[in-house]
């Protein structure tokens, strides 16, 4: 009776290891618009107990051709837990005239699939909650497509400045070590 006893309390001990998990860092509890739509998203609704991929983003920039390499970032370890989002900056004068082109340069110049938010500030006081906390761990973004890996505790555990390729041999391994 004692085994049976102990076997349970270990099982729910588990179970509740298993829970705090899932538990998902307050920051990224906020319904955010999803670009050019009228849905919002929650980022603990589809990461809490993953990790993520936060990209600050804009549709006219040099680096907008980023977008292609984050898509495959997204499409090759979205089925290993990384959860990839996209930020649309209002910071450096570069994002589209209206989400509905900034939306129809992410479907359809790149393919983007991956979940995409509606243009909000990352910098300063102005700054979303979500890049208000990455911030504060990190330096603010000083340009688009600075790419940022949180851990499913809410810790930046790297953070990669725009020159650098989202599917480069660097962010790859760096995501390789998150997912460990």
């Amino acid at each position: 009776m004692q085994y049976i006893l102990a076997l349970v309390m270990s099982l729910m001990s588990l179970s509740v290891s298993a829970e705090s998990d899932k538990v998902c860092p307050e920051f990224l509890d906020y319904e955010l618009p999803r670009l050019h739509s009228n849905e919002t998203v929650n980022l603990c609704d589809i990461a809490a107990g993953k990790p993520l991929m936060i990209v600050n983003t804009a549709s006219h920039c040099g680096f907008t051709r980023q977008f292609e390499g984050l898509e495959a970032v997204h499409q090759k370890y979205q089925d290993k837990g990384l959860v990839v989002v996209g930020f649309a900056s209002n910071d450096f004068n570069q994002e589209a005239k209206s989400e509905a082109e900034a939306e129809r340069i992410c479907r359809e110049n790149f393919g983007v699939t991956f979940t995409m938010i509606a243009p909000s500030y990352v910098t300063g006081d102005r700054a979303n909650p979500i890049f208000q906390e990455i911030n504060k761990q990190t330096r603010e973004p000083g340009w688009n497509f600075n790419k940022y890996l949180i851990t499913p505790q809410g810790r930046v555990s790297a953070a990669f400045p725009s020159k650098i390729e989202p599917d480069s041999e660097t962010v790859s391994d760096a995501i390789a070590s998150l997912l460990r």
